[in-house]
């Protein structure tokens, strides 16, 4: 039984430890401040200017003039702050994001990520995610495990234009969490009722299986 998107990302904000500067890549990182733990208090940060991001707003809460990177309304917490790009990115490069967790299209084996382009389909230009994977302290990655058509996303090369090489430090799907180590891919949890062997199957790189790993039943 492979986790929902909602599930995926209750189990990405386990990620998050009390009192850190978090940037949420765009599409599913975003539902992550609806699952941060109780008495956990993470700051959150959109590149194109905001310090302080709350959960989704409910309908009646909507403001069209509060917007994430991704052009979602969102909500602000107390003592949010606005800045400009220049200011953003000045976080970012300046190694101040504690945690950056982004969507991928591709992870290699050593932790390469493809996350801004398909080529041949229009795109708006990479983001901000050139500058996360290299000034975020810990970049991990929330995505499905496999593509729409059944392919691996978990490869040995990226065959897509990369983000950036050797970026990502842990990997969150929706059958499994994986860590990127010098020694290669190790699977540390199987999602509730997914086997170890139906992981390996549907990741191309072979897997460490971790002495430790956390069977989710």
């Amino acid at each position: 039984m492979a986790l929902t998107r909602t599930e995926m990302a209750a189990r990405a904000a386990q990620e998050l430890t009390d009192g850190a500067y978090v940037n949420l890549g765009i599409g599913l990182p975003t539902l992550v401040p609806n699952h941060v733990p109780e008495g956990v208090t993470v700051i959150l940060q959109s590149e194109n200017g905001i310090l302080g991001v709350g959960p989704y707003p409910t309908e009646e809460n909507v403001d069209p003039d509060l917007i994430n990177a991704g052009k979602e309304t969102v909500t602000l917490l107390p003592g949010a702050a606005f800045f400009d790009s220049a200011t953003s990115f000045g976080m970012i490069r300046g190694g101040k994001i504690d945690a950056a967790i982004l969507g991928a299209m591709q992870v290699s084996a050593s932790g390469d990520l493809a996350n801004w382009m398909i080529p041949g389909k229009m795109v708006k230009g990479p983001g901000g995610a050139m500058d996360l994977v290299h000034g975020a302290a810990k970049v991990i990655v929330l995505m499905e495990h496999v593509a729409r058509d059944g392919s691996a996303k978990i490869v040995d090369e990226c065959s897509l234009p990369l983000t950036g090489r050797g970026v990502v430090d842990r990997i969150i799907t929706d059958l499994a969490v994986i860590d990127v180590t010098d020694a290669g891919l190790v699977l540390v949890e199987t999602a509730p009722g997914v086997s170890v062997d139906e992981i390996v199957a549907a990741t191309e790189p072979l897997l460490t299986i971790s002495d430790a790993l956390r069977v989710e039943s």
